[in-house]
C-alpha cells in the first residue's frame, strides 16, 4: 500500500474500518537514540499533516488483517499473564505482544526477500513499487501524492516523474497527431 515503515508499525486496530473497508494512517512507531539508548516512540501523529490519510482496503489486505487479529488473540491466550498488553491496540506485534521495532524490519526484510527468492530491495522501496504500479495504471501524480502522503506535489513529481513514461508517450502522440495531416 506504499506505507512508510513507521506507518506500518504504528497501525492501530482502531484505524481500520472493516465495515467500510478503509484504513486511516494516523499513528507511527519510530526508534530514537536518547542518551545513548535506543527507545521506541509511539506517536499519535504522522510525519506530516498530509501523511494523515484514509485509504481503501482491498479484500486481500482485509483477509491478512483479520488473520493477524486472530493470531494476536491466539498468542494472548498462549502467553497468558506473560503477554505484553501495553501495545495490544497495535496491529504489528511480536508473538509475546511487544511492539515490532523498526530496526527489526530493516534487518529482517532482506532475509524475507532472500528466502522468497526475490532480489534485494530496501523496505522503503516498496513505496516506490507502489507508485510505479499506480503510474502504470495511469493514476495521476496528484492522486499518487495523496496516496503516499506526500505533503508537497513536487516531492512526488521529482521522485516519480521519470517513471511516468506512459503520460510522456501519450503527450508525444498528441503532439504528433496535431502536426499530421490526413489526406
Amino acid at each position: 500500500m506504499g506505507l512508510r515503515r513507521s506507518e506500518v508499525l504504528g497501525l492501530k486496530w482502531s484505524a481500520i474500518d472493516f465495515e467500510n473497508k478503509t484504513i486511516t494512517i494516523k499513528h507511527t512507531i519510530v526508534e530514537v537514540k536518547i542518551k545513548g539508548t535506543n527507545r521506541i516512540l509511539a506517536k499519535d501523529r504522522t510525519k506530516t499533516n498530509a501523511s494523515h490519510r484514509t485509504l481503501p482496503l482491498t479484500d486481500e489486505i482485509i483477509i491478512a488483517l483479520e488473520t493477524a487479529k486472530k493470531q494476536q488473540k491466539y498468542y494472548k491466550r498462549k502467553f497468558k499473564k506473560s503477554y505484553n498488553t501495553k501495545y495490544e491496540e497495535y496491529v504489528c506485534l511480536n508473538p509475546d505482544g511487544s511492539i515490532i521495532k523498526p530496526d527489526y524490519v530493516t534487518r529482517h526484510f532482506p532475509l524475507l526477500l532472500k528466502n522468497s527468492g526475490l532480489r534485494h530491495i530496501r523496505f522503503h522501496d516498496l513505496r516506490h513499487s507502489c507508485a510505479s504500479l499506480l503510474l502504470a495504471r495511469n493514476v495521476s501524480m496528484k492522486a499518487i501524492q495523496e496516496w503516499l502522503g506526500h505533503s508537497d506535489f513536487s516531492t512526488t513529481a521529482n521522485v516519480y516523474a521519470h517513471l511516468d513514461i506512459n503520460s510522456k508517450i501519450l503527450s508525444a502522440e498528441a503532439i504528433s497527431s496535431a502536426f499530421s495531416f490526413k489526406n
